[in-house]
């Protein structure tokens, strides 16, 4: 269980067979207390994680920082979430319903 977005982002491991054939880079926008910005870029099973603003996200992923952590700890369903207003998305909406499985969140 995370303890603080950095916490979880440093400590992401992404499985590459879940990622063969991808290209995408998911940006997270974290607000309020605790916030910030990550991105994890994602080519042909390879993935990497940094702090900071991607050049040209494929989609960008903008909650509180509270609503992150309660997501990433598997408190907050992803869909309820953005179906509730806490989670906006813009780009590619596809590659949201991936998170899930992709970072096995929860």
């Amino acid at each position: 269980m995370a303890e603080s977005l950095q916490d979880f982002f440093n400590n992401l491991q992404i499985d590459p067979k879940k990622t063969a054939g991808m290209n995408a880079t998911y940006q997270f926008v974290a607000t309020g207390d605790g916030g910030g910005n990550w991105f994890v870029k994602i080519a042909n099973g390879d993935s990497k994680v940094a702090q900071g603003m991607a050049d040209s996200p494929t989609i960008v992923l903008t909650a509180a920082s509270a609503d992150w952590l309660d997501m990433m700890n598997g408190k907050l369903n992803g869909t309820t979430a953005f179906l509730t207003g806490k989670l906006k998305i813009q780009g590619d909406v596809s590659l949201a319903m991936k998170l899930e499985s992709l970072f096995n969140l929860g």
